[in-house]
């Protein structure tokens, strides 16, 4: 089989996976990534270890958890000491 052939081939079983009621002409003037910087703008990614993920299933979850932690650390926080002269 040549290699045009099997490229014709490839696009041909690409072409059949889209079913009848696609209209492709309304798909033209697209634009990729379009709101791209709206939608990272407003959430940071971060990627959690496999033990973990039982624990903290959800975005929901975690943010939960963090709050919990941020609270706390807030409370521990050491205060300043007065320093005492010494003499």
């Amino acid at each position: 089989m040549s290699e045009n052939s099997m490229k014709k081939e490839r696009a041909v079983k690409h072409r059949d996976e889209l079913r009848r009621e696609y209209d492709l002409s309304r798909l033209a003037g697209g634009v990729r990534g379009k709101y791209h910087h709206r939608v990272i703008a407003g959430m940071n990614l971060v990627l959690i270890e496999p033990d973990l993920v039982s624990l903290f299933p959800d975005s929901e979850t975690v943010s939960r958890a963090l709050r919990v932690l941020a609270d706390a650390a807030q409370v521990a926080k050491p205060r300043k000491r007065r320093r005492t002269r010494v003499g």
